[in-house]
């Protein structure tokens, strides 16, 4: 406190004391005398004592209020007006001089409503109101102190009761110039936020009047000096409609009417958008609840399980009888959960600090600390033995064809390599031992890790064959133009095909036409359309798809010009919204016709009378479950639920055609579930065009302009949102016109990267091969729906048969990755393509990482799901990065082994030095890990632990650490490794529990682009995510330098400077970007400012101290 306000607080306290005395004298002395004292000296005393002090609370910021406050001001202040009201008359000018200090006072004291109705004041100040409804004078400042007393909820009720609500009524007024309508509105608001009173202004006949109010302030304030007196009355209509009675008094008062074209009438004034939000706000609260234009949300495609679950959410599924999946509740989420009983909760930031208050923390110590589970006994774990040759080959018989192959290279090498990579041999088990290369090898790896690796560019280091000779081409200025005649196979088994070709072409092609394509294999030597095709017909897919997407045929080029995040138009929702608001304003507009429909047998349903456009979502991976024209351009979009569910609609893949040049179409996504999106902070969707394919074009572009993501009025059920009742959808609406006549184009969420996709693209990387690269493909398992999970083995080949080659070659430490539990993170694909290409490079860096390390890939957990366009789950209905504690054999197979093969692993001593599950996240910016901390998880709980408790080796931070120096989109700032209960069952906690996999991470990539770095600014895409994963190989060889060359001295050292660098990163909760607030905050923009910087000198000692022992 400064020196300059001591003398004015010391003046504070004496006059209360001086107060006090008074208020006590007057207290005992008899009635009559009181009454003759007071009016003749008294009085003065105490307005002189009222005024100097109003003159010291005016000033001081605050500071003076507080102390006044803790000096029990408050207190003698309802003193004085309870001995005030006593009088008879009471003092008009005490009365006035009273309640002004106690509205200055009161919003500093969180005691404020209790103190005021167990003094009795409350009632002392309504019924000075009622007496003294035409003296504005006095009036004004009992109005101040009224809308502080009713931030008490329970004060609010009780003046309700006592007849505030009606009061106010009469004393809010139409539109005139001078008037106290303001302040009686603000109070009046705040006793609206009580549901009864609001149910009791609505009984009242008041909603009407309200409207009435605003029309008459709207239309007279034609210079908008009254804009808080409109928006006060638009909040106490908030307030109402708060309740369902509420919403159904402002319908029948046609207030959606009324609202709506006042608002369209403050359009053109910036300055009116607060009561353009708040209008926008009550509309759409008050839209009538709709259901999905859908006969049941359950999945169009039926998957009969072996057996049903006992519990959750697919038991639940099918215990439902048909017709009750999708009722509309009848509560509503915007009804507050809000007793008409004695609670004291003084204002809202008690209620947001407990919101704020993360229960999800692990907090048990015993779950914290890493125990290696027993699991399954390992006599039914050798069986797994099989997926791990590896580890005991002597390669007696191997080297002779590793010879050959030196000899015979430019000749047919495929089925040699096959049976090199396949023969077994006795078993053997030693330790782990470090890499040992030759000193020549060894300095340039030193040389190439001494730099920091800013960026690795694929092209450089893919290999495409033995040679090296063809290598990925950069797209430079000139599309392909080579093209090639084939056998269209766009539908498989005989059936024509739809044409997609330039102006002028023939509407039809039948069986065996002739499509001209681009010649893709010079733009991507991985891809081969007929080996494509070859893949389709051996995916095994629910609906039975009989047609290839041109995307998936032609593949996909990453384009050359970057695409940076797209800027959001102001005011862009909030157009939106009144475009759905006028569909029930003007219903005749609405065609409101069917267009597509997964349900109808004869799908696609419409008519070709070229009015409308032509969808399909029939192959792999697609998901379009109906589509439904409502203007002319503009059409209504379902997603399909993941089978054996009711929900999960995110993920979207579809085709449209049909289309006209130059026209602007609107699509909206009406079914989303998540209450935040990217898509309101810079993400665009994804095109791609069949004619900009066939003229040398082949890729996916972002694409969509007025893009926002928006709660809507179609409910959902309960049943659907986890027993949560009263939830809404949410609808992602994007515009976009075509810039071709007979186009076929397709959207999607991301880049699609099909199961197909993988099998072909599996196959073409057997062909990259080298004599001195191990590859063995294993078929892990069968999922439900018939389709091989793989399971993929890369290393280096050992240099001779030699003891000590081969005892180097058994005991390189493994690793292990997985991807693409979650179908619809498709980004995690393309990161795992990145590794694998990388880990089957020509490279010295890839030749090195395969001489450190095996690794074992399960590059797609969840193929049916993909196949299916299922965007979460598995055929099971479930989330299979939710089973990993207790997975069932016949529900969840490719869980269950990839589990037994790590138990293997640990019963036998070698479990994986890394474990890492490629995933995609929609909410969040960057490439990120998660990982697990027992002292980190402790630092943001509230859990008491010993020194004993918080012992961890802090190398569970190298990883990201690394990556966040070489790889450009990474962010170590949004990593997290604390463990959290409900992903307590996830890969990434069970496998560092159960398995005791120190280093055991969920690698995060995002949907939409990066906010720092490099890439700030910039959507991602499928070369950076490609790039992703080859960092994520370069950064294993980093860290092979770091665990690897580190004296036992050095190694504490190391923990402290891990540990400072931690200081700086905070945990992270599920999304990064503010809130957005609807029809608040439509101008918000991606912001991160809770993350703080990296301890940059950490990182410096931390880079440093690598370096050295690297060049050791």
């Amino acid at each position: 406190m400064s020196v300059s306000s001591v003398p004015s607080n010391s003046r504070i306290l004496m006059l209360l004391g001086q107060l006090e005395r008074m208020n006590g004298e007057a207290m005992v002395r008899d009635a009559e005398t009181a009454r003759q004292v007071t009016n003749i000296r008294d009085v003065q005393t105490t307005l002189n004592i009222l005024c100097i002090l109003s003159e010291l609370l005016t000033v001081g910021e605050g500071r003076r209020v507080g102390v006044f406050v803790s000096k029990g001001g408050t207190g003698i202040l309802f003193q004085l007006l309870i001995t005030a009201s006593k009088e008879l008359p009471p003092s008009e000018e005490l009365m006035l001089q009273l309640h002004s200090l106690l509205a200055k006072v009161g919003p500093k004291d969180r005691k404020f409503g209790v103190k005021s109705r167990l003094s009795g004041a409350l009632n002392i100040t309504v019924n000075l109101m009622k007496q003294n409804l035409q003296n504005a004078k006095l009036l004004l400042p009992c109005l101040q102190v009224l809308r502080v007393y009713s931030t008490n909820s329970v004060n609010a009720i009780s003046l309700g009761k006592n007849g505030v609500v009606e009061l106010m009524f009469k004393i809010v007024a139409p539109y005139s110039k001078k008037n106290i309508s303001l302040v009686a509105l603000d109070a009046l608001g705040a006793l609206l936020k009580s549901r009864t009173n609001a149910r009791r202004a609505v009984d009242g006949g008041h909603v009407p009047v309200l409207l009435a109010l605003y029309l008459d302030w709207h239309r007279n304030d034609t210079r908008h000096r009254h804009m808080l007196i409109r928006k006060g009355l638009l909040i106490c209509l908030r307030n109402i409609t708060n309740i369902k009675l509420g919403r159904k008094a402002f319908i029948e008062a046609d207030g959606i009417r009324i609202l709506y074209n006042t608002s369209t009438e403050c359009l053109p004034v910036r300055t009116l958008d607060p009561l353009v939000n708040t209008s926008s706000l009550i509309m759409r609260k008050c839209f009538p609840k709709n259901r999905l234009p859908v006969s049941t949300i359950k999945s169009a495609f039926h998957y009969q399980l072996p057996h049903i679950p006992a519990a959750g959410p697919v038991a639940q599924l099918y215990s439902q009888p048909p017709g009750v999946d999708d009722v509309v509740d009848e509560s509503d989420d915007n009804d507050e959960t809000e007793a008409d009983t004695e609670n004291d909760t003084e204002n809202e930031e008690d209620e947001k600090y407990h919101r704020t208050v993360n229960d999800d923390i692990e907090t048990d110590l015993n779950k914290l600390h890493p125990k290696k589970s027993a699991g399954r006994p390992f006599e039914e774990l050798k069986v797994y033995e099989r997926f791990f040759l590896e580890l005991s080959e002597d390669f007696q018989v191997s080297l002779i064809f590793y010879f050959l192959h030196k000899v015979t290279r430019f000749g047919d090498m495929d089925q040699d390599k096959k049976e090199v990579a396949h023969i077994a041999s006795p078993d053997g088990q030693t330790t782990l031992s470090s890499l040992t290369t030759s000193p020549s090898q060894g300095q340039s790896i030193e040389q190439e890790l001494a730099h920091v690796l800013e960026s690795v560019s694929l092209e450089e280091e893919r290999a495409l064959n033995a040679e090296g000779e063809i290598r990925g081409v950069k797209q430079e200025e000139s599309p392909v133009s080579a093209t090639r005649h084939i056998q269209s196979p766009l539908l498989l088994g005989g059936i024509a095909t739809r044409h997609c070709g330039s102006e002028g072409a023939e509407d039809e092609i039948g069986e065996g036409a002739v499509l001209e394509v681009p010649d893709t294999a010079r733009l991507l030597p991985l891809h081969d359309p007929d080996l494509y095709v070859e893949m389709v017909k051996g995916t095994q897919s629910v609906p039975q798809y009989a047609e290839v997407a041109y995307p998936d045929y032609f593949g996909h080029v990453a384009p050359t010009l970057r695409e940076p995040l797209l800027e959001r138009v102001y005011g862009v929702q909030r157009s939106k919204i009144f475009q759905d608001i006028e569909r029930l304003i003007h219903p005749n507009d609405i065609l409101d016709k069917v267009v597509y429909d997964l349900n109808v047998p004869s799908c696609p349903v419409i008519e070709d009378d070229g009015e409308s456009l032509k969808f399909n979502s029939q192959f792999e991976s697609g998901n379009l479950r109906k589509a439904v024209q409502v203007r002319k351009y503009e059409y209504d979009l379902v997603l399909n639920s993941d089978i054996n569910s009711n929900h999960y609609h995110q993920w979207f893949y579809f085709e449209v055609s049909g289309m006209r040049v130059g026209i602007t179409y609107r699509f909206n996504i009406i079914n989303c579930e998540k209450s935040n999106s990217q898509f309101n902070y810079g993400m665009q969707v994804l095109m791609y065009s069949v004619q900009e394919a066939i003229s040398g074009r082949p890729c996916w572009i972002r694409t969509g302009t007025d893009i926002c993501y928006y709660k809507n009025h179609f409910a959902r059920s309960s049943i659907a949102a986890g027993g949560q009742k009263g939830k809404s959808y949410y609808t992602l609406t994007f515009s976009t016109s075509f810039s071709h006549k007979d186009d076929v184009c397709y959207f999607a969420y991301h880049y699609p990267y099909t199961y197909s996709t993988l099998k072909m693209h599996l196959s073409k990387l057997e062909a990259l091969r080298t004599p001195q690269i191990y590859l063995r493909q294993d078929v892990l398992c069968e999922t439900l729906g018939g389709n091989a999970c793989p399971l993929l083995t890369i290393t280096a080949m050992p240099e001779s048969n030699s003891n000590d080659h081969i005892c180097q070659f058994r005991n390189r430490p493994l690793i292990f990755l997985s991807a693409r539990v979650h179908p619809g993170e498709t980004n995690a694909s393309w990161v795992m393509k990145g590794t694998l290409e990388f880990l089957m490079g020509t490279s010295s860096l890839a030749a090195s990482l395969r001489e450190a390390y095996i690794f074992k890939i399960v590059p797609m957990l969840n193929p049916d799901g993909v196949v299916n366009g299922n965007h979460r789950c598995s055929l099971s209905g479930e989330d299979l990065n939710r089973q990993w504690q207790n997975p069932n054999l016949e529900l969840h197979p490719t869980i269950y082994h990839t589990k037994s093969l790590l138990q293997y692993l640990a019963h036998i001593q070698r479990a994986p030095l890394v474990f890492c599950d490629y995933h995609g996240h929609s909410r969040k910016k960057n490439v990120f890990m998660y990982g697990c901390s027992v002292k980190e998880t402790v630092w943001q709980s509230n859990i008491s632990a010993t020194s004993s408790d918080l012992q961890e080796d802090l190398g569970y931070r190298a990883l990201p650490k690394i990556l966040s120096q070489i790889a450009p989109a990474f962010s170590m700032a949004s990593c997290s490794f604390v463990v959290e209960r409900s992903k307590e069952s996830t890969a990434r906690v069970v496998v560092w529990r159960e398995i005791g996999v120190q280093r055991s991470y969920t690698m995060e990539s995002t949907l939409c682009g990066c906010d720092q770095g490099k890439y700030k600014g910039l959507q991602i895409g499928t070369r950076e995510l490609e790039e992703m994963g080859a960092q994520f190989c370069v950064a294993m060889l980093r860290l092979k330098r770091l665990t690897g060359l580190l004296t036992p001295l050095l190694i504490p050292f190391c923990s402290v400077i891990l540990l400072s660098s931690s200081c700086s990163t905070t945990y992270v909760l599920e999304e990064d970007e503010p809130s957005f607030l609807e029809a608040i905050d439509y101008s918000a923009e991606s912001n991160d400012d809770d993350a703080e910087p990296e301890n940059e000198h950490s990182s410096e000692v931390l880079d440093s101290l690598v370096s050295q022992t690297i060049l050791q």
